[in-house]
C-alpha cells in the first residue's frame, strides 16, 4: 500500500503505478464496507471539491456529490454555461482561482481534441489536485469502478478474457474514452484483453501501444478483433458499448452514417451465450436499450451494471480521500 498520494492528479490511470492503483482498490473496498455498516468516515471534513461540467451527467455528478458528502466535505457544482468561461475565464484562471478556493478540482470536458488538453492545462495551473471526470481520451474513474467490479465478481483479473467491444448506438457519437481507459487498466492487471471493433472505429495509436506494452509487462495479452461474435466467444467479461469513429472522420454526421453499417453489433441473448457460461455483462450506462444491448441481457442474470455504477462512488471516494 502506498501511504502518501496527497496532491496527486488523476487524469489517467496510466500515470499511476500499479502499487498506487492497488491502494485505490484497497481503500475503495474499505470505504464500501464502512458505508455498508453505517460507520462514520468523515475523512475530508471541511474540504471542498469544485466540479466543473462542460457536459451533462447523471452518475458522475451524483456519485461525486454523494461521495464528498459521505466523506464530510462539500461538492461545488459549476456548469460551464453558467460561469464566465465563455467570457474570458481561461484554463489558467480556472486552475489558479479554483485551486485557491477549493481543495480539489474535478472536470468533465469531452470535446474531441480539446478535453484532455484542457484538463491538463488546468492541472498545470492548479495548486490542488485535478480529477478527470471524463475527457476525450480517458475516463479513469469509470475504469477503476469496472476493475473493482471485476475483482468482486470474478476474482483476480489475471488470465480472465475481457472483451472490450464496440456496439452500435443511435443516440450520438460517443467518446472513445471508456474503451481506451478499459484496455489500459485491464492490461495492467494481467487480463487477456480483446479490443473488438469495426475497422473504422480505431482507438488512439498511442493508447494501443501502451496497452500492448502493459500486456507484455504484466503477462496478459492484448489483441484487436474485427468480428463481433469472435470477440464474444468464451469471454469472461463482456464490455460492449458504442463510441464514435473519430479517428476515421471528425464529422459527426459522417461518423453516424458509418455506424449504421454495424446495427447488428448488439449484445443479445444469442451473443451472450457465446461467452463463458459464468460471464458478466458490463456497461457504463446509459445504454441504448435494444440497440446496444437487449433488455433481456442488461436486466438478465449476467448483468452487473448497477453494481458497476455503485462502484463509481467507492473508487471516487478512495481517490478523493487519498489525494485531497
Amino acid at each position: 500500500m502506498q501511504t502518501y498520494l496527497h496532491g496527486r492528479d488523476m487524469i489517467t490511470t496510466q500515470e499511476w503505478t500499479k502499487d498506487e492503483l492497488d491502494t485505490v482498490i484497497d481503500i475503495a473496498l474499505d470505504l464500501k464496507k464502512r458505508r455498508a455498516l453505517g460507520e462514520e468516515h468523515s475523512l475530508l471534513r471541511d474540504k471542498v471539491l469544485a466540479m466543473l461540467f462542460f457536459f451533462s451527467s447523471t452518475r458522475t455528478r451524483a456519485s461525486f456529490e454523494a461521495g464528498m458528502a459521505q466523506l464530510g466535505g462539500h461538492a461545488m457544482f459549476l456548469d460551464s454555461t453558467a460561469t464566465q468561461i465563455g467570457h474570458g475565464d481561461t484554463w489558467k484562471e480556472i486552475g489558479e482561482i479554483l485551486g485557491r478556493y477549493d481543495d480539489g478540482i474535478a472536470i468533465r470536458q469531452v470535446d474531441w481534441e480539446i478535453g484532455n488538453k484542457y484538463i491538463r492545462a488546468v492541472a498545470d495551473a492548479s495548486r490542488t489536485p485535478v480529477l478527470n471526470m471524463q475527457d476525450d481520451w480517458y475516463h479513469p474513474f469509470q475504469a477503476l469502478a469496472d476493475l473493482l467490479t471485476v475483482i468482486e465478481k470474478k476474482g483476480d483479473p489475471r488470465k480472465l478474457t475481457v472483451n472490450v467491444s464496440y456496439a452500435y448506438a443511435a443516440s450520438y457519437q460517443k467518446p472513445v474514452s471508456v474503451a481506451q481507459s478499459e484496455i489500459l487498466l485491464m492490461t495492467r492487471y494481467g487480463a487477456n484483453v480483446r479490443l473488438t471493433r469495426p475497422p473504422e472505429f480505431k482507438l488512439q495509436p498511442e493508447v494501443i501501444t501502451q496497452a500492448t506494452e502493459n500486456a507484455r509487462k504484466y503477462h496478459g495479452s492484448f489483441e484487436i478483433i474485427e468480428d463481433f461474435e469472435q470477440g464474444m466467444a468464451g469471454a469472461d467479461v463482456v464490455y460492449a458499448k458504442s463510441w464514435g469513429s473519430m479517428l476515421t472522420t471528425s464529422d459527426h454526421d459522417e461518423s453516424a452514417k458509418i455506424s449504421e453499417k454495424y446495427t447488428d453489433w448488439i449484445v443479445d441473448e444469442r451473443r451472450m451465450d457465446m461467452a463463458d457460461e459464468d460471464a458478466i455483462y458490463m456497461h457504463p450506462l446509459p445504454a441504448d436499450r435494444n440497440i446496444e444491448v437487449t433488455d433481456a441481457v442488461i436486466d438478465g442474470p449476467h448483468s452487473v451494471v448497477f453494481d458497476q455504477a455503485e462502484n463509481r462512488l467507492h473508487v471516487q471516494k478512495a481517490v478523493m480521500a487519498l489525494t485531497m
